[in-house]
């Protein structure tokens, strides 16, 4: 269990007070205060080492079993005795451009909190810090640290949202660089469109996280929530408020990267279509001179300009001034 418990803590009245390291010990403790609670932070536990803190807190087996199992998406489920709020912190490697997800599952009940995580990014440590230093905050007991939690995976939503509007501008930037539309090859085009496809995919990861918890922090807002305080629904609704902008966000970045993948295939077709009027062009220049050459090379007999000294020039001149009427006439309407 040393492996896997990160923090395990009993706060009363705001203050971090000494505990005993075993957590059922340190609930029994809590709950013979009356005031204070007990706080226990788990970090990729097994099934087996779970078992200890499950049994002695009486987590039902459906949420112990989402908490081992890891890969859920962010819900709220009131259970007998306790609250299971599922969060997926993200973050976004600037660099690699791509989004990287984690989950923090929480429990809440009458004098105890149990934080679960699976992977890196947001880490109850440093909530438990910060929440250490701001003891009006604490005194609130565990609702205040399930809105601390939220809160904080929620600005880091705001954060990275930033962050991918950021590479977004970019990316349409590239798209309509006027370098990028006369560049040839279909290498160039299809690295583009790979590129907003692939940006396309970390919205999207971005959403899964971020779509789905809206209901559930609106349900904590809107009261009636057991082991959720009427004061403290004012903070709820505002980490609500900014997850509406963060989806807000998210939807018009999903909307915008289908509008530039369309203009960027419509300018992949355009500058086909300009190559198939330059190749026409020059292809129609070549027949003509073909043509006539074509005409000379049928060996009939009565072909009196075949015996005349001017014969073998005039047809070159009237090969010359073909090409050069139909260069003129391709450069006039821009076909080259």
């Amino acid at each position: 269990m040393a492996r896997v418990i990160v923090d395990c803590a009993i706060y009363r009245n705001g203050q971090r007070v000494s505990a005993p390291a075993d957590p059922s010990d340190a609930l029994d403790e809590a709950r013979a205060m009356g005031d204070a609670f007990v706080w226990i932070g788990l970090y990729e536990p097994t099934e087996k080492e779970f078992d200890l803190v499950s049994a002695e807190f009486a987590l039902h087996p459906l949420a112990v079993e989402d908490a081992l199992r890891a890969h859920q998406r962010p819900k709220l489920e009131l259970y007998d005795g306790a609250l299971f709020l599922v969060l997926k912190p993200v973050e976004y490697d600037d660099e690699k451009g791509t989004v990287s997800t984690a989950e923090l599952m929480v429990f809440v009940g009458d004098a105890f909190v149990v934080t679960v995580r699976h992977g890196h990014g947001v880490t109850p440590a440093d909530i438990r810090q910060r929440l250490e230093a701001e003891h009006e905050m604490l005194k609130h007991g565990p609702c205040a640290v399930m809105y601390a939690i939220a809160d904080t995976v929620v600005d880091r939503y705001l954060l990275v949202a930033t962050q991918l509007q950021t590479d977004l501008e970019e990316l349409e930037a590239l798209v309509f660089e006027p370098a990028t539309v006369k560049t040839g090859g279909g290498r160039a085009a299809g690295s583009v469109a790979g590129r907003i496809y692939g940006f396309k995919r970390e919205v999207l990861e971005f959403r899964r996280s971020v779509g789905p918890l809206t209901q559930p922090v609106l349900r904590l807002a809107s009261g009636g929530v057991p082991f959720v305080e009427p004061s403290a629904q004012p903070f709820f609704r505002d980490v609500a408020d900014h997850l509406t902008r963060v989806n807000d966000q998210v939807e018009g970045m999903d909307r915008l990267l289908s509008d530039i993948l369309g203009a960027h295939l419509t300018q992949v077709g355009v500058r086909q279509n300009d190559d198939m009027r330059k190749i026409s062009a020059w292809a129609a220049m070549a027949a003509v001179p073909t043509m006539i050459a074509g005409v000379y090379g049928m060996n009939f007999d009565h072909m009196p300009e075949l015996h005349q000294v001017w014969g073998y020039p005039a047809a070159l001149l009237a090969m010359a001034a073909a090409v050069f009427g139909l260069y003129r006439l391709f450069k006039r309407r821009g076909w080259l």
